[in-house]
């Protein structure tokens, strides 16, 4: 702020709390020479958000000493710390491969924002649109979360996989739920391939395209069990 506006503040400081009025000719004087030098860097409006006016309402409503020039100086940083704390540094129109020309362009972005010359750019908060839905329920709309032509495609890579998904199609039970008795294939694994040899030992570790039919028994009755309860 200049001498003239310097002067207009302490009118007005003057009009809200008499005591600050300074009769003596070289008295004001001395008090717009003080003020001037702490509000110097001190802009006496902006097109956003700042008013000296109301810097000075808000401190004879909320304090009841009278005002120092110091007090109004602390506003306006407060009032620029907070606009640059909301403001994000837009990427800059300047060619990346030339560090002094990118850096001049975020300062006087940020300069701009400080002085309230520009409105802080906030960032785009990434939204999906609605509440989140639930997952088990999204799968029984859409049917499953692998398209139909993807899973035909695959089918031949994984047999296994798409002859249990074909039973359990046709309602058959699903037989790798249930641990397999006879080669003692865990839950979710397919049956082996078990061959006796002469002195009755176990052998052969291939991998069947089928469960085993005792397998499969065990799991329809656990279905049924489950059913009837």
């Amino acid at each position: 702020m200049d001498r003239r506006e310097v002067a207009a503040v302490l009118a007005y400081v003057g009009r809200l709390d008499p005591r600050t009025i300074r009769s003596g000719t070289g008295e004001a004087r001395d008090q717009i020479a003080q003020w001037q030098e702490l509000l110097d860097d001190v802009p006496f409006a902006t097109d956003h958000g700042w008013d000296v006016h109301e810097a000075i309402r808000s401190h004879v409503l909320d304090s009841p000493y009278p005002i120092l020039p110091v007090d109004v100086a602390r506003r306006w940083r407060a009032h620029r710390r907070d606009r640059l704390e909301r403001h994000t540094d837009p990427i800059p129109a300047a060619d990346p491969d030339d560090p002094a020309a990118w850096r001049a362009e975020l300062l006087r972005s940020r300069n701009a924002v400080a002085a309230g010359i520009a409105s802080p750019t906030r960032r785009r908060q990434i939204a999906s649109g609605g509440r989140p839905r639930d997952v088990e329920g999204r799968l029984r709309e859409i049917g499953s979360c692998i398209p139909p032509a993807v899973r035909a495609e695959l089918a031949r890579y994984r047999p296994n996989r798409a002859a249990r998904e074909a039973a359990v199609a046709e309602g058959i039970p699903d037989a790798l739920r249930v641990r397999c008795n006879w080669c003692q294939a865990p839950v979710g694994s397919p049956c082996r391939q078990r061959r006796a040899s002469p002195d009755g030992a176990a052998r052969g570790n291939a991998i069947r395209a089928t469960p085993h039919p005792s397998r499969i028994d065990l799991a329809a009755a656990r279905t049924d069990r489950r059913r009837a309860a």
